[in-house]
Formats: C-alpha cells, sequence, structure tokens
C-alpha cells in the first residue's frame, strides 16, 4: 500500500475519534477519505491527517468554504451565543492564570468578533448557524469563524453604495456608521481595531475576498484579496 496513506483504524487513533466518527465526516464531506478502487476500504492522506492534527486553522478555513454544511466538531462548535460566552469566559479565566496583562482586552476581541457573527446574522444564516471558536495558549492563538453572510451583506443595508468585500472591510474598521443595529458591526470593529493598535496583539481578518492585518502601532489599513473567499467571517487573533 501507498506509504502516504492510512488506513481507516491507524487514522481514527492519530485524531483520536472513532471510525464511526470518521465514517460520518467522511459521508459529511467534513474529513474526506480515498478508495483505491471503487467500493473499497478508505484510506487517508497522511498530509491531510497531519494538517488536520497541527492546523486549526485549516479546519477553520476548511469549515467556513465547505460547499457541504456539517457543524464543525463540538470541541469548537458554539451553536448559541450562551455556549460561545461561557467558553469566552473560560478563555479569559486561562489567559488570567497565565498572568497576561491583556487577558480582559484579547478577551474582549474575541467577544467582540463572535458576537458579531451572532448579532448580523440572527435569522440568516444561510446553513449553519453558530460559530467556529478555538483557540491555543501554547501557540498564543485565537480562531473564530462563521458561516454567515458576511459583512459586505451587513452593511449594504445602511450603505448601498458599497460595491464589493474590499470596500465593506475597509468601513467596518475606520468609519462610524452609527449607533443603530444592524450598522453597528462598523463600530464594533473599529472598537477592535483601536485595542490591536495600541496593545502587542495581531489580528488576521477575512470577510469574502478581502482581508487585514492589524497590529500594534500599525496606522494604515491595507485590504489584501485572498484567492480562496470566506462567504462569512474568519478571524485570528496572535497575542
Amino acid at each position: 500500500m501507498n506509504s502516504n496513506l492510512l488506513t481507516i483504524g491507524q487514522t481514527s487513533k492519530l485524531l483520536g475519534v472513532s471510525i464511526d466518527t470518521l465514517r460520518r465526516w467522511d459521508k459529511s464531506g467534513k474529513f474526506s477519505s480515498v478508495r483505491i478502487s471503487t467500493g473499497g476500504n478508505r484510506y487517508y492522506r497522511k498530509s491531510d491527517v497531519d494538517l488536520f492534527i497541527k492546523e486549526p486553522l485549516a479546519m477553520a478555513q476548511n469549515w467556513a468554504t465547505s460547499v457541504s454544511a456539517y457543524e464543525p466538531d463540538q470541541e469548537y462548535y458554539c451553536k448559541t451565543r450562551d455556549v460561545f460566552q461561557a467558553r469566552l469566559e473560560h478563555l479569559q479565566s486561562e489567559l488570567l492564570d497565565t498572568n497576561n496583562v491583556s487577558a480582559s482586552l484579547i478577551s474582549a476581541i474575541a467577544g467582540e468578533i463572535g458576537n458579531n457573527s451572532f448579532d448580523h446574522n440572527l435569522g440568516n444564516w444561510p446553513d449553519v448557524l453558530g460559530i467556529y471558536f478555538s483557540y491555543s495558549l501554547t501557540e498564543k492563538k485565537i480562531i473564530l469563524a462563521d458561516r454567515g453572510l458576511g459583512i459586505l451583506f451587513t452593511l449594504k443595508k445602511v450603505r448601498p453604495d458599497l460595491n464589493n468585500h474590499k470596500e465593506a472591510l475597509k468601513v467596518a474598521f475606520t468609519e462610524t456608521v452609527s449607533g443603530r443595529a444592524p450598522e453597528s458591526r462598523g463600530n464594533g470593529l473599529k472598537f477592535v481595531r483601536n485595542i490591536v493598535m495600541q496593545n502587542p496583539i495581531k489580528l488576521t481578518f477575512q470577510t469574502g475576498d478581502a482581508f487585514l492585518e492589524l497590529e500594534q502601532g500599525k496606522q494604515d489599513i491595507e485590504i489584501g484579496i485572498s484567492k480562496r473567499s470566506v462567504p462569512g467571517c474568519l478571524a485570528v487573533i496572535e497575542y
């Protein structure tokens, strides 16, 4: 057998999930197997398994952009705001335990981004409700993602002149639109920007095909275009 392929049993042990779970993931499109012959046994590419283990960001990206709608692993899935708030409080507690002086600010940023997803997709979720939320204290990284409608959809309700994700993203992080919902998304992300600029924190944020990177002391907003579009939002906080 090809040394780059793993059996379903080997993959199950490496990922710490049952064989039945792997079969469900394969069927839903969450983590696909390969078949050497029609009707044959499931095998998994070692490179895919390594990526799944080592890169939570890749997991979030794959979920946010997948054409197949499926719920993320329960460890990372916050279907409701209550679940998100409980896990966010746990994150803040863990950050405080590490004596991180920016613990409250980091959790405030994560809270603003996560709550935005719930606020601005309420009643409009295209398929999977809720958000992906993971973090690593050792890597000092927090990842949030949603399969919502994105910032452009939200802001066009009050700024119909916006033509694309790039314009919408810039407005969201630089302009105070108003204090009324649904346009408060722009105000919340401006708050996020101010915190990042004044503290040792880095934020990468993408919506649609537009993304930006913010960090301490960086005044200018530069919007890039990604080849891989995220229908909703994807954020990475590093501290």
